[in-house]
């Protein structure tokens, strides 16, 4: 090997970062020492951005394509390595590979009940669980704000803190939405977007954002759960009447199975005939009030007589009493 192969060896030529994982979401390319030579080829694919590091501060950010690093194509590395006239020579600087694809299925849940104020049952804690989804929206902020110095971080890294921050939110997200608790499960798409736009900023300054927010479930306390089963007997009761008539013909038909279930059976229902009269009059006064006997109208003194075996008065027409039946004369 000649003096030149020793030389360009230890230059780096192409840099480039081929991601095999599915979790990596910054990665410092590995010069191992190596100096980075004039012209030398970087390739920046989808879904990643490629950030020049100078002695530990920001320089140039390069999106996805391919490049040749010039004078050019680095104007804040040149001015901080004070290249008035160009450069020719090789030199140091890191190169971080910063993942933005979208960072699907994460699990949040909460670990402590969450409170909020509802208008029908006052404070109640709920408890809730889902997913979400996120990116890398700023690099260089997320860099400064998150990663460091680190040669390496995965999704482990910031998905503690964005649960956290999601959880202690959720519970302000729902005050705001004012779903009412009866309501929650009916809602939770609703209340999801609403989440998302509501938490997305507090993990912005971070560099991040949140792109789905999804609630699988919220698991409401056991007496909001039977007051919501109890309103949900009576829509299914409907027609209170119709109700009543089918609980009767369940009672008659266990009373016909059990011979001395009947005369309780006949007292229960003579005590519901009772009711159902009294309440119907209360409620029509006018069907409840007895109807006076239709009086027979009395005929004229000029046409009757007397029955001749009992004295009753009788039509004069008549010629069979109706008293007595005995028969009239002429």
């Amino acid at each position: 090997m000649g003096l030149f192969d020793v030389f360009t060896s230890q230059l780096v030529d192409v840099i480039e970062w081929k991601d095999s994982s599915s979790d990596t979401m910054v990665f410092r390319y590995d010069r191992n020492g190596k100096e980075i030579m004039n012209g030398a080829q970087l390739t920046v694919r989808e879904s990643q951005v490629a950030i020049m590091v100078n002695e530990g501060e920001l320089a140039d950010v390069f999106g996805p394509g391919r490049y040749e690093l010039k004078t050019q194509n680095m104007p804040i590395l040149t001015a901080l390595k004070s290249w008035k006239y160009g450069f020719n020579s090789p030199f140091k600087a890191e190169v971080y590979f910063v993942n933005t694809k979208q960072f699907l299925d994460q699990k949040w849940g909460t670990s402590n009940p969450v409170m909020m104020r509802d208008a029908e049952f006052g404070m109640v804690r709920l408890r809730a669980h889902g997913i979400y989804s996120f990116r890398v929206s700023d690099p260089v902020a997320f860099l400064k704000e998150a990663f460091g110095t680190n040669a390496y971080m995965s999704v482990e890294g910031v998905t503690g803190q964005i649960k956290r921050t999601l959880v202690s939110g959720l519970s302000d997200a729902i005050a705001q939405s004012k779903i009412p608790a009866l309501d929650l499960a009916a809602n939770y798409d609703e209340l999801g977007q609403y989440a998302l736009q509501t938490l997305s900023p507090r993990i912005g300054n971070l560099g991040l954002k949140l792109e789905t927010f999804v609630i699988e479930n919220i698991s409401l306390p056991d007496e909001v759960e039977k007051a919501m089963d109890r309103r949900t007997s009576m829509g299914v009761v409907g027609d209170l009447n119709k109700y009543t008539q089918f609980q009767a013909a369940e009672a008659l038909r266990d009373a016909a199975n059990n011979p001395n279930g009947m005369a309780g059976f006949g007292a229960s229902m003579g005590m519901g005939a009772m009711m159902a009269q009294t309440m119907q009059g209360a409620f029509n006064p006018q069907a409840a009030a007895p109807q006076a006997a239709p009086q027979q109208a009395a005929a004229p003194a000029g046409e009757t007589k007397f029955c001749s075996e009992c004295g009753s008065r009788i039509p004069r027409a008549a010629k069979f009493c109706p008293e007595c039946g005995a028969k009239q004369g002429e």
